[in-house]
Order: structure tokens, then sequence, then C-alpha cells
């Protein structure tokens, strides 16, 4: 699958949040209406901050029960001879980044509409998925360095699903900033549960890639210059997924490489 896929450039992160807020309030009412689930995948980290405060802002009279919240990944440590999640406490867990940034502005979600991959039972979040009836919007952003999507690495193939992954080492750099709690490269994680890139492009109805920051210009320079998924760039399987949006800030625009414009 290709596509020549329509830059959208907005003033600013926050312009962003309310864009795409705006059309996650509209797909909830409309699942709510039709009597079934509205599934958003979502990134933790900085990002989709703005999405979620603008979330939180939009729905405070909204009924939220159809919201099903469908998280890309987790840090994973040992246990035994297998991986268990990093406990939530931990200021890098992306459950608990969910329940502090997301949830917590969402008081009307049920509890047990805030879903995370299990690191013993990883094969089962496809089954949750399918079953949910697949992901209405799947939000999306690429690591500056390597282009990461999730915790799936530069060489990941567009069929992997949801899986025990070590961390590529521009991964783990780039989460220095995305968690900077972190000490140094040695306390960042070296394995996560994530969802692959299959199970994006398999089980999304839409997605949503979005950069913002000086510092994602060069990511955002990579993706131009494709019109295909290539495997050395994760955030690519955005060409590969149906009905793909990517949405940017003025300050990425305007930082782009002499000769690449949108």
């Amino acid at each position: 699958m290709t596509h020549d896929i329509e830059v959208e450039v907005l003033p600013s992160p926050a312009a962003i949040g309310a864009r795409l807020a705006d059309d996650i309030v509209a797909g909830i009412r409309a699942a709510t209406r039709e009597g079934r689930a509205y599934v958003l995948g979502c990134p933790a980290g900085r990002t989709p901050l703005p999405i979620y405060a603008a979330l939180s802002l939009r729905t405070r009279d909204l009924d939220l029960r159809a919201l099903h919240l469908v998280m890309m990944d987790e840090f994973v440590e040992r246990a035994g001879d297998g991986w268990r999640c990093v406990s939530t406490e931990q200021h890098h867990s992306c459950l608990g980044f969910a329940l502090r940034n997301i949830a917590a502005g969402l008081p009307g979600l049920p509890s047990g509409n805030l879903h995370a991959p299990d690191p013993e039972n990883p094969a089962d979040y496809e089954t949750l998925v399918a079953r949910l009836g697949g992901i209405d919007l799947f939000l999306l952003a690429s690591g500056a360095t390597d282009g990461h999507v999730a915790f799936n690495p530069p060489g990941a193939s567009l069929e992997s699903r949801t899986r025990i992954v070590r961390l590529a080492e521009a991964t783990r750099q780039d989460n220095l900033s995305t968690f900077p709690d972190f000490r140094d490269i040695g306390a960042v994680p070296t394995h996560g549960v994530s969802v692959g890139l299959g199970t994006i492009a398999a089980h999304s109805r839409s997605v949503a890639m979005v950069l913002h920051g000086a510092h994602k210009a060069p990511a955002l320079a990579r993706l131009l210059a494709l019109k295909q998924f290539d495997p050395a760039w994760p955030a690519s399987v955005l060409y590969a997924c149906r009905a793909p949006r990517l949405i940017v800030d003025a300050t990425v625009a305007a930082a782009l490489p002499a000769g690449v414009d949108v």
C-alpha cells in the first residue's frame, strides 16, 4: 500500500491537540449512538500530551462508556524465566503515564476500559483489539533519531504483532528525553512489550502521525522522502495504514532542511 500523504501544518502543539481531540469526541459520540466501542490507540510520552489535555477539556460532560484506550507498549523487567511490566509507580511506566495523564483527565472512563499489553501473554492483546472491533484512531509518534514507533526498532517487519522487544540503543537514548527522570542510559530498560507494526496497520481504521518541535524535523524529512513502508524507518508504517494523516506544528515545518518543504 502506498500513499501520497498531505502534511497538515498547524500553528502549535496545542492546535494539534485541539484538532485531534475534536475528531476523537466526534468519534465517541458516533460510536455511542451506534451502540459500539470507540477505540483509541495511545502512545505515552511528550508528543501526545496536548491531545490528551484537549480531550480532557472536551469530555467533561460526555458519556465515555464507549471509549476504550489501547496503550501501545510498556517497559518490562525480568521475572524468573519470563517478564513482567515495571510498576505503574515508576516514572517511566507507560501504563502509569496513562493513569496520570489520560485517565485522570477522563473521570467518566470506566476503569476496565484502559488496556495495556501483558508481557506474559502478548498475543492476547491482538485478540482483545479484535474483540473490541479494531482501533478507530491510532495516534502515532516517531522517534527522533531512529523513527521507532512504540518499541518497534529499525528493521521491524510489517507483519510484526504484539511481542517482547529488545529496545534499540537509539530508542533508549530517545527515552532519556521522553522520561527525564532517568539518571543515565544505564537506567533505561532494555526490553519492552509492544504492539507490532502489523498490529497498527491491520487493526486501525485511521492513524494520525504527530510531530512537533524542531528536533523532529529530521524525522519529518525522512518520512517525506519515502512513498511507502521502509523497515529501516518504522514510522513509515504510516504508508501501510488506512486513512493516514501526518500532522505537524509550524516549528517542525520551519526547521526542515533546505530543499524540503511541506
